[in-house]
């Protein structure tokens, strides 16, 4: 009886999402069509460019009700690293995505911003004014168009998750990261079987549900990765789920075998155990396939002698670029000087190397200065609330150190889960002084009773006992 009962109200509540739900999906799958017609059915670029811009035409009209819709809708596409295909412009559909997002946190979130949120944007100003100066003295338009881009990866990111996170839609956020990182993970692993089979045993560059290099998918994994490993409390995040997730993503980094994502997420899984005051087994299980498949690798590489391979290819562009650098020492060449100057056609592998041939000594200095910042400012703050933004914005500056910095995806993604943190301690303090929730949050910002006072590993003992 208690079972065909629950049968029926499962039922009628699928009836009656469905009788809303149907007019987005043919809003949405209207807008796919429409934009892939319009592009002239450019391949998966105007497909791609179609699905972002359905989610976020759903967004906007679900705005009326939802402030935040736009953003929140937006999450999934901060994944796509796919060009957009949109008037020949060089944008990824992420940066569509983060700009829309951008627009709806900057006009519908809440103010004023948090005193820590600030500190961070004052930071990423005093780099954006350093680069400014190799923009005036090298003017050519990537140089131009990197600065906004730059300003919109960091400030812009931190605004969009500040903005969901002070309004109680954090919980939303991370579930739709984190269906979008199983997702990925899921193409990459498929696609690592499909190519084991083959007998190819190397890296996996996956290309379900869109073809993606094996350095992208392993870095954008990580972040998610952390999500789900730290499970902050505050965002009510279901362990029944996110532990299984986590070792989904896990699996999909290991196969992609991206030496910057595994040492990343190493150092960053040693911060948060540090932080919570204990061990963690996830750090042997981490450590052990990190130190050998970077040292592996490059022995196999210096072996072989082969002076094309990953290795090799690095330590000559090192050396060119640090003799390109000594042409402009101070103002650097400009921010993607790559795409005008034939005489060096790749992009720098690191990050302090990308900035001191892009912006010279003085952009390289005001980048110290704006990463030392970002770590002491996220290291005061609650743990509760910091350990996560702390996490992830460190594995990216890690990440880094193999690789380009300024890339859409890998930079905006950190910062918008660094926002999120500081949004939801914003809102904590807000609920704290006021003793209500705030009209219009989505949800509370933690478990019942659960104090920003209590420490890490109290608060996520009580948030998994009340689970």
């Amino acid at each position: 009886m208690a079972t065909s009962m629950n049968k029926g109200a499962w039922r009628d509540r699928l009836a009656d999402w469905w009788a809303g739900a149907w007019r987005w999906a043919l809003l949405a799958v209207g807008t796919v069509l429409a934009t892939y017609f319009l592009l002239d059915r450019a391949g998966k670029g105007a497909l791609v460019t179609g699905i972002v811009l359905a989610a976020l035409v759903v967004g906007a009209v679900l705005t009326m009700s939802k402030p935040l819709a736009i953003a929140l809708m937006a999450m999934p596409a901060l994944f796509v690293a796919q060009r957009a295909g949109i008037g020949g412009a060089d944008v990824s559909a992420s940066d569509v995505a983060l700009a829309a997002a951008f627009g709806t946190a900057v006009l519908l979130g809440s103010r004023p911003y948090s005193r820590e949120l600030r500190a961070m944007l004052w930071f990423n100003f005093g780099y954006q004014f350093a680069t400014l100066i190799t923009v005036i003295v090298n003017p050519f338009a990537q140089n131009t168009i990197e600065w906004f881009h730059a300003w919109l990866l960091i400030s812009g990111a931190l605004i969009v998750g500040w903005a969901i996170g002070r309004g109680g839609y954090a919980r939303w956020a991370f579930t739709a990261m984190l269906i979008t990182g199983c997702v990925l993970a899921a193409g990459t692993v498929v696609s690592g079987v499909l190519q084991y089979a083959g007998g190819n045993l190397g890296p996996v560059y996956p290309w379900i549900p869109l073809p993606m290099h094996k350095n992208f998918v392993g870095t954008a994994l990580a972040f998610v990765a952390l999500i789900a490993y730290v499970n902050p409390p505050w965002a009510e995040l279901s362990q029944r789920w996110t532990r299984p997730a986590l070792w989904l993503l896990l699996i999909a980094i290991v196969m992609s075998q991206s030496r910057q994502a595994w040492i990343g997420l190493v150092v960053s899984v040693l911060v948060i155990a540090v932080r919570r005051g204990g061990q963690s087994k996830l750090i042997l299980l981490l450590v052990i396939p990190a130190v050998w498949l970077t040292v592996s690798m490059v022995l196999e590489q210096l072996d072989s002698q082969n002076r094309h391979n990953s290795t090799f290819q690095r330590l000559e562009w090192f050396r060119e670029v640090y003799a390109y650098w000594k042409h402009a020492p101070i103002f650097g060449h400009g921010l993607r000087f790559w795409y005008v100057d034939d005489t060096v056609p790749y992009q720098p592998p690191q990050a302090e190397l990308e900035v001191v041939a892009s912006a010279g000594l003085f952009g390289l200095a005001a980048f110290f200065i704006m990463w030392v910042g970002f770590v002491m400012v996220l290291r005061r703050i609650d743990k509760v609330y910091g350990t996560l933004a702390l996490a992830v914005i460190l594995s990216r500056i890690v990440q880094a150190q193999f690789d380009l910095f300024w890339a859409g995806v890998q930079t905006s993604v950190p910062f918008v889960i660094a926002g999120i943190c500081l949004g939801a301690l914003a809102l904590q303090r807000s609920t704290d002084a006021s003793g209500t929730r705030e009209p219009g949050s989505a949800a509370s910002p933690g478990p019942p009773g659960l104090s920003r006072a209590l420490p890490y590993d109290r608060a996520v003992g009580r948030a998994a006992g009340e689970r």
